[in-house]
């Protein structure tokens, strides 16, 4: 008898505790499977967490820099350069980022249309992952041209700014050069 009443309560806990699924509060989104905060950041070209591994490594992010620009020390060239950058930038991440949150909509109305395919499926995954590799390229590859135009002191500068200096491995930046 006691092991039924055990079976019968871990059954309503079970069941309650399926039924406050994390994922309820994602029903009233317009695209599920992404936040607002993330539509509006793939919108307007901000990071996104796409540049981490360079933020991290010692590579500094071009709207940062600019950000920092006082502190960095930045000569008014140096300024101009990251301005540049930075403009470049977003002229190439909004676009990709526009389309990522298309092809995310796409991909839920295919679900909620009830008529997806295994085919569909794998088109419109395939096309999300191309658009995403394109998207993070995109700015890792202004990382690498903002390193480029600063010096190793600037660029410990900025990570001592941005609270990084303490955990940055050891020798960033080793063979890599700088102009100034």
């Amino acid at each position: 008898m006691k092991r039924f009443v055990l079976l019968i309560g871990l059954g309503i806990i079970a069941t309650a505790t399926i039924a406050a699924s994390p994922y309820k509060a994602f029903s009233d989104r317009p695209v599920k499977a992404m936040s607002g905060e993330r539509i509006d950041a793939l919108k307007t070209g901000k990071g996104a967490g796409y540049a981490l591994a360079a933020e991290l490594n010692g590579y500094p992010g071009p709207r940062h820099v600019i950000d920092l620009a006082d502190g960095l020390g930045l000569t008014a060239a140096q300024k101009t350069a990251a301005e540049k950058l930075f403009d470049e930038m977003i002229s190439e991440a909004v676009p990709l980022g526009k389309a990522i949150v298309e092809a995310e909509t796409a991909l839920e109305s295919l679900f909620r249309s009830g008529n997806i395919t295994e085919a569909a499926l794998v088109r419109q995954t395939g096309e999300i992952g191309v658009l995403e590799a394109r998207l993070r390229a995109t700015h890792l590859k202004y990382h690498l041209a903002m390193k480029d135009l600063l010096s190793r002191h600037q660029i410990a500068l900025y990570d001592r700014l941005r609270g990084y200096a303490d955990h940055g491995p050891k020798g960033q930046g080793g063979g890599h050069r700088h102009r100034h």
